[in-house]
């Protein structure tokens, strides 16, 4: 493995139909106000496929890079107009995890590879993530921004749903029109073991179906939280289990079926912790018991007949067995480990493999910080069971993925939904830690004198909370 591996050279390309779609999606992010601009670049950099790209240079723009250059134009305009803070509430510890993750990615991959490429390839990496998430992570501010951002997450995700089934009635992707790969006839779907496997705009099945079993979580946010959203809250719902079921995958089911059942701990809310520690005392347990160690469970997981859940688990045996092989800057060697230990399909594993424990840590951290978050905002909205039941799903989204992650790593335009549901989580937990601290500015402490030794009793201080 050499230079190549990074994409060093290559051509670009850019079909008719996405140009202009590109030039449409542009316009909107630079004149549309604040909430539909954030509708506008979803759906721009979740339907056009990955595979469009401008070479200047020797670097490489997929059209979702250029939608963030145009992005941060028009966050610039705004914050100049607005004087809005970039990081609202300030840098929470997601972010700095995030930054730290990839910060530290890139300086390992580039000191195990000691090239230009390398080089070249990690700044591409750093501006695609930074721009992405810090775009949204500026846009969505409120409440009122998440639900404005999952509205138009339903309907790209409707739109998805529709070619997707299409590709199952049909046996053609209508996006193989527009693909890079058109011009060698690409037409077909991918299938394995006799049934297809829809893709629609994503690089493979397991991502598309992955994206809608963790998007399925926010639609049932966006119904708890707003009555007047629960129409659009079902569409998506509808499109999230459609797009599941067509993509033809176990990663996709598991990822949706983590959702269900996250959703369904509501009535248990109040008891996590022993859920939390049982959880681990089974496994602890299993693996005590067992003959092969408890991810061993891995490779037992088939919901379509034909998984590769072998391999899932041999990446992540060889990634224990192996620490002292990537612990430092990653390694170089892992497709020698065993068959197909090149395809890293656990973003576990493909965070920590190729670039050494820093990174594998922060994106832990990711994950533990934004539990957390959900965790402190929902006991703030006690009292409140609409706000605590769209907390509580915003959760079950997280969960979703970290389920998801035992079986695919996010290498395409999914990766825009991990980092919309990271900004949802802080815009939520600031949103609550505003409203509470409403409250607490509004409370009125109220003295009443001593009363006569034989009238009514004294009530000595009466706490008034306006709560409007």
């Amino acid at each position: 493995m050499g230079p190549d591996r990074f994409g060093a050279g290559g051509d670009s390309y850019v079909h008719p139909v996405i140009a202009v779609a590109m030039l449409i999606a542009i316009v909107a992010i630079l004149v549309l106000p604040r909430r539909r601009l954030i509708q506008a670049f979803l759906a721009a950099a979740l339907l056009i496929p990955m595979d469009q790209v401008v070479v200047v240079g020797g670097f490489h723009f997929q059209m979702i890079r250029v939608l963030v250059l145009f992005g941060a134009l028009r966050v610039f305009m705004l914050k100049s107009s607005t004087g809005s803070n970039f990081f609202y509430k300030g840098v929470n510890a997601v972010d700095k995890a995030l930054i730290l993750c990839s910060a530290f990615t890139a300086i390992d991959t580039v000191l195990l590879w000691q090239s230009s490429a390398a080089f070249v390839n990690q700044l591409g990496a750093l501006y695609t993530v930074f721009g992405i998430y810090f775009l949204i992570r500026f846009l969505i501010r409120d409440d009122r921004d998440v639900e404005a951002a999952i509205r138009g997450l339903a309907y790209v995700t409707v739109a998805i749903a529709v070619v997707m089934t299409i590709e199952q009635a049909t046996g053609h992707n209508p996006y193989a029109y527009v693909w890079a790969g058109a011009r060698e006839g690409a037409r077909t779907v991918m299938e394995r073991d006799g049934h297809l496997r829809a893709m629609g705009c994503f690089a493979h099945p397991l991502l598309a179906g992955t994206f809608g079993g963790i998007c399925l979580p926010l639609f049932f946010a966006l119904w708890f939280r707003n009555r007047s959203h629960r129409r659009v809250a079902v569409l998506g719902m509808v499109a999230s289990t459609v797009i599941v079921l067509a993509a033809n995958s176990s990663t996709p089911l598991l990822a949706y079926v983590g959702s269900l059942f996250a959703l369904s701990l509501w009535p248990f809310r109040r008891n996590m912790r022993v859920f939390r520690w049982g959880l681990v005392i089974t496994l602890v347990t299993l693996h005590l018991v067992m003959k092969a160690p408890v991810w061993a469970l891995i490779a037992r997981i088939d919901l379509t007949g034909s998984s590769s859940g072998y391999h899932r688990y041999q990446l992540v045996d060889q990634f224990i067995r192996r620490f002292g092989d990537w612990w430092l800057l990653g390694t170089k060697g892992n497709a020698s480990w065993g068959w197909d230990m090149w395809d890293l399909a656990n973003q576990y594993v493909a965070v920590g493999e190729p670039a050494g424990l820093l990174p594998f840590l922060c994106f832990l951290g990711i994950i533990i910080f934004g539990f957390r978050y959900i965790g402190k905002a929902r006991q703030q909205a006690r009292g409140d069971r609409r706000q605590e039941q769209f907390i509580w799903a915003v959760g079950a989204a997280l969960f979703a993925n970290v389920v998801a992650f035992f079986g695919i790593s996010y290498f395409d335009q999914t990766m825009v939904a991990w980092y919309l549901l990271l900004a949802i989580i802080g815009a939520v937990t600031a949103s609550v830690a505003n409203a509470r601290a409403r409250v607490e500015k509004a409370t009125v402490h109220i003295e009443l004198p001593a009363t006569a030794p034989n009238s009514v009793p004294a009530i000595p201080e009466l706490w008034v909370s306006d709560l409007v």
